[in-house]
Formats: C-alpha cells, sequence, structure tokens
C-alpha cells in the first residue's frame, strides 16, 4: 500500500518459499514490482540498517530475539511497527485495534541513546547558566535530575522520540 500510494521502496523476507512467490505476484498485480523485493532468505542474516521503518508479523519469541539487532542496527527514529505481537517490556508507544479483525498493532520508534551525564549552558537574561543532568534510560523513556550552583533542579514531562528530546527544567 505505501508503495502503490506514497511511493515508498520496500524489502521483504520470508523463510517460506510460497509466501514469497504469493507477495511477489501482489506486488506485480498492485503495480509496484519495480519498487518493492521480496526474498526467501533467513531474517537474522539480512541486512536491516537501511530501514526507515520496519514492519513485522513475527512471532513474541522472534520479536524478542530481534529486538537487540533493532537497536544496534536502526538509526534513531526509524519506526517499527509489529502486527499483533509486543516487544516484551519495551512499551509500544502506540497500541491499537484493528477494527473488525480482532488484531493489535503495536508502534515503536528507535530512540537515541541519552543515559548518562549532561551539562548544559542555557543562556538566560542575566547571563548562561550551566547545569549539571543526568539522564535515566529504558527504551524511550527517561527520566532524570539536574544541579545548578550546587542546587538540586527538576525534570518534568521528558519525552524522547528518535533523536528528538524535550523537558522542562524547574529550578
Amino acid at each position: 500500500t505505501a508503495a502503490k500510494y506514497l511511493g515508498a521502496r520496500g524489502f521483504g523476507v520470508d523463510l517460506d518459499r510460497r509466501l514469497v512467490r504469493e507477495s511477489l505476484d501482489n506486488a506485480k498485480a498492485a503495480g509496484v514490482s519495480d519498487r518493492v523485493r521480496f526474498h526467501q532468505r533467513d531474517l537474522f542474516k539480512t541486512k536491516i540498517s537501511d530501514a526507515t521503518v520496519v514492519t513485522m508479523y513475527l512471532l513474541p519469541h522472534v520479536n524478542l530475539e530481534l529486538r537487540p539487532r533493532l537497536f544496534a542496527e536502526l538509526k534513531p527514529g526509524t519506526r517499527v511497527v509489529s502486527h499483533d505481537f509486543h516487544m516484551g517490556d519495551w512499551k509500544a508507544d502506540i497500541e491499537a485495534g484493528v477494527r473488525g479483525y480482532g488484531s493489535r498493532i503495536y508502534f515503536w520508534v528507535i530512540p537515541a541513546q541519552v543515559g548518562g551525564r549532561w551539562r548544559l549552558n542555557i543562556e538566560q537574561p542575566q547571563g548562561a547558566q550551566t547545569y549539571e543532568m543526568e539522564l535515566q534510560q529504558t527504551y524511550q523513556e527517561i527520566d532524570g535530575s539536574a544541579r545548578h550552583a550546587g542546587k538540586q533542579a527538576y525534570l518534568r514531562d521528558a519525552r524522547l522520540e528518535g533523536e528528538r528530546i524535550s523537558f522542562i527544567l524547574v529550578d
């Protein structure tokens, strides 16, 4: 659908030769054979680092086995969509039902690695202020604290989406 209506390119893999053939036939019928390719091969031996969107219909244990590769090989901001099966303790950014089908769709954005110590220089009317900040990260969920001139400051509404980070610093 993305290739047909949005001009997207696609690359699919499956171990089942019949499903690969069916996918190739569907691509031809949809008129997108020039933009999508399908191969019979092992997903775990397939390069994924060029992907900007990864869609999967894999069993839960396969999702969990694939998860470390997603974090290691995909760029922050890459979108990951799974049909019916979650990724364990990696909470989905969006989870939605597919109306009329009883299926679930899970959506994540690969987060940048931002956990650790940071130094912030913030320009203010009275001059630049330096804050020492420490962030804790679990997947895309972040929290932290900061100090300025020996005093505690607080982070509120911290968000991480791909490479984009935002928070309110309360001093």
